[in-house]
């Protein structure tokens, strides 16, 4: 009975592994490149009291300036509910507030204060001893490579996003 049965090719299995050819390998690195990277970025946010989910907001918010929370949730890849509890949490540090938006009073733009400013500063000057810690195994010139290569990945054609 299996003679009837036509045989399909077994495709590469995924495995985060060096030297994976699965059509998901690329997309498997970058999470596990993330979360290392994530892991060394929150040990260098913890003393100051936030995460990263919350200096991702504050990031777009020195980038763009006072923001709409549509577009922060959009900008950070996040959902409605879960950026009301990042800027709630900002909000009960000092480090953002909310504001009215003149044309249209039921819309709040989120604003960075000068304590937020500060925070923002210090978290780069906390980071950077850490950040060494992900070059680790990297050759002479291998992280400018790497930093251009991710840019143009995540950036193509030199495109905003």
């Amino acid at each position: 009975m299996t003679a009837d049965v036509p045989r399909h090719t077994t495709a590469p299995r995924a495995t985060d592994r060096p030297g994976d050819e699965s059509p998901f390998a690329l997309g498997l690195l970058l999470r596990r490149a993330h979360w290392h990277a994530a892991t060394v970025m929150t040990e260098a946010l913890r003393p100051l009291g936030v995460e990263l989910r919350h200096f991702a907001v504050l990031i777009v918010l020195v980038n763009q300036g006072p923001t709409v929370q549509r577009d922060l949730a959009t900008a950070t890849g996040s959902d409605k509910a879960g950026i009301m509890r990042v800027v709630d949490d900002l909000e009960r540090k000092g480090l953002a507030v909310r504001k009215a938006v003149p044309e249209d009073r039921r819309v709040r733009a989120v604003e960075i204060t000068p304590q937020g400013l500060e925070l923002f500063d210090a978290a780069h000057v906390a980071a950077e001893p850490l950040a060494e810690r992900l070059a680790v195994g990297l050759g002479p010139g291998e992280p400018e490579r790497l930093m251009d290569l991710l840019t143009r990945f995540a950036h193509p054609a030199g495109g905003e996003e």
